[in-house]
């Protein structure tokens, strides 16, 4: 038998602004998610927070896409938007952006991804879930994890792995269609590298094992104000990675979040920071962030899951949250000047455009 599992995260509400959702909404999650299970509907299934947003981790055996998952994720989404509105609570409803369910929860506002697989002996796998950032915010992780010997040592000393991955990559910025390309390491490893350099356009989607087909990462891909037309607040991505045997140790997936990498988001979406690995269910604050991500580790066998572990809650990450509070201070000291803020590929769907048309009729020709 096949297991799917399936993250699917929002922003549906949150107390005193962008900062995390409420017990109440929190609460009413678990309980449409373990109704899901008493009917058949799951075999289990987990809800965490990661700032402002709610995620709904869900194990069934429906397959990649099933409606009926994404149903019960969006109408989820949409009870805890009613209790976020009947509190008085800010952005409610914020992430969804259809009037009604279509089939799937892509392109309706909603992060998700999805792998279905035929469960190992031992079947370890993250979750990872971000806040105030694009989905472009994987790619750096998840190409250093699986192709980069820096982190995965498993290149150089498992066998298994020395022919390598293959990414698909999603031109996200093309609205009318999934525009995708497939390409491989180590063969198209300068290729890769071209697209990825520019993580607001080039998104990783998935990554497979180049020995034996199974699939090994999936990334969410919505871009929120390609939905909308406007910006509306960040994509909140997801990524699901499965680790060991095949594919690299969870120490080796997690081993480049400690760059502290630079990505687009924060106030607004608008700002360069660096990202922060947090604990499980920690909020948003400075500055409407800084970005951040969290990491749980578990094993599934039969449909089940075990207990969470934290992966980022360890003292070597408090000096990586150090140094991502240092970096990111360091750029905000630069405030709205040149990189510090996004380029106007990104800010067209702000008001700076209406600003900068309103000053441009005010420019006047200087004569000679």
């Amino acid at each position: 038998m096949k297991t799917t599992l399936s993250i699917i995260k929002a922003d549906t509400g949150s107390i005193g602004g962008h900062n995390r959702p409420s017990e109440a909404m929190l609460a009413k999650a678990v309980s449409e998610v373990e109704s899901a299970k008493a009917k058949g509907l799951l075999t289990d299934a987990r809800v965490t927070f990661t700032g402002d947003d709610i995620a709904l981790l869900m194990v069934h055996s429906k397959g990649a896409d099933n409606p009926d998952i994404h149903k019960l994720a969006w109408d989820t989404f949409v009870a805890t938007t009613a209790i976020a509105k009947s509190q008085g609570l800010y952005g409610a409803g914020q992430d969804l952006l259809k009037d009604a369910f279509s089939g799937n929860v892509r392109g309706m506002g909603p992060g998700s991804a999805e792998i279905e697989l035929e469960e190992r002996p031992a079947e370890p796998f993250i979750v990872f879930a971000a806040d105030k950032c694009g989905p472009g915010v994987f790619n750096y992780p998840l190409f250093e994890g699986f192709a980069n010997p820096y982190h995965n040592a498993g290149l150089l000393l498992a066998p298994e792995m020395r022919e390598g991955f293959t990414f698909t990559i999603m031109d996200v910025n093309n609205v009318d269609a999934d525009r995708v390309i497939t390409l491989k390491v180590p063969s198209d490893y300068y290729d890769i590298c071209t697209l990825l350099r520019d993580p607001n356009h080039y998104v990783i989607e998935s990554v497979t094992e180049n020995a034996s087909g199974l699939q090994a990462a999936a990334s969410s891909t919505s871009r929120l104000h390609n939905i909308s037309g406007k910006y509306v607040g960040k994509d909140d991505p997801v990524a699901i990675v499965r680790s060991q045997k095949t594919f690299p140790s969870t120490g080796e997936i997690l081993s480049p979040w400690a760059l502290a990498h630079f990505t687009l988001g924060d106030n607004r979406g608008s700002h360069h920071v660096a990202v922060m690995p947090v604990k499980q269910n920690s909020i948003i604050s400075f500055f409407d962030g800084p970005t951040i991500v969290s990491a749980a580790g578990y094993c599934v066998h039969e449909g089940k899951l075990t207990e969470a572990v934290d992966l980022f809650d360890q003292p070597f990450w408090d000096l990586i949250r150090t140094k991502a509070s240092e970096k990111t201070l360091s750029i905000r000291a630069q405030g709205f000047y040149g990189p510090a803020m996004a380029g106007m590929d990104e800010l067209e769907y702000t008001g700076v455009v209406e600003n900068l048309k309103r000053l441009g009729e005010k420019f006047t020709i200087r004569k000679k």
